[in-house]
């Protein structure tokens, strides 16, 4: 790890890599109802994996993604066929990155920082996305909660990043697009980026604030170094 920069921990679903790229596919199997199954999908897999961390009742996060799915396609009444479950389940391995993230990390690379990824993603889906999308050669590790078997944002998972990593909390960043995960870094030491895509996305109100905002990658270094 590079010891003159802070190291940087991305996020990767809703950060670097796009959810939402797996409409296209929902679009052709459920023309009609496709906007609520994406957007039900996506939520009940946060709070399935929120439910799990609390419960001590810990799965791999791609059973937290196929139990989402089976819902949001029975709330909708969708009929979700075995062959179309593998198949969406197979396109959220090959999710497209959001526009400015190849770039970006490619940037902040050449500008010397340690790049790592950190995810509730299981590792072989995130060497998948990587790999597909061409950025696996800037990240110095994948790191996975599945290793401490528990999820964001448990402080147990934020720990085990600063100890993968090597460096103390107050030298590490963590980069997020989901306002929970801030929060759980920033309560155990770390600095913390909110990546705020949406304009209209709101901050917990907890009386807490994240070390920055940012609305673009490209933006990163810019407030690291303010």
């Amino acid at each position: 790890m590079n010891a003159l920069k802070p190291a940087l921990a991305f996020d990767v679903y809703g950060t670097l890599i796009d959810p939402s790229g797996i409409g296209d596919s929902l679009r052709l199997h459920f023309p009609e109802k496709a906007d609520q199954i994406l957007s039900l999908w996506r939520q009940k897999q946060l709070e399935y994996s929120f439910r799990r961390s609390v419960m001590g009742q810990y799965v791999t996060f791609p059973v937290c993604t196929s139990q989402a799915l089976d819902y949001a396609c029975e709330v909708t009444g969708s009929i979700l066929t075995n062959t179309i479950r593998e198949e969406l389940l197979a396109g959220y391995r090959q999710l497209p990155t959001f526009p400015e993230v190849p770039d970006a990390l490619a940037s902040l690379d050449q500008l010397g920082y340690s790049l790592v990824a950190f995810s509730n993603g299981m590792p072989d889906d995130l060497e998948s996305l990587f790999h597909h999308a061409d950025i696996r050669g800037y990240f110095d590790a994948v790191i996975s909660v599945d290793s401490v078997k528990d999820f964001k944002p448990s402080p147990r998972v934020y720990q085990h990043l600063i100890k993968e990593v090597g460096r103390t909390a107050e030298d590490c960043y963590l980069i997020s697009g989901n306002p929970f995960d801030i929060l759980g870094a920033l309560g155990q030491g770390l600095h913390a980026v909110w990546l705020q895509r949406d304009e209209k996305s709101v901050f917990d109100p907890w009386g807490i604030k994240p070390t920055a905002v940012i609305r673009s990658l490209v933006d990163l270094d810019t407030v690291l170094n303010e």
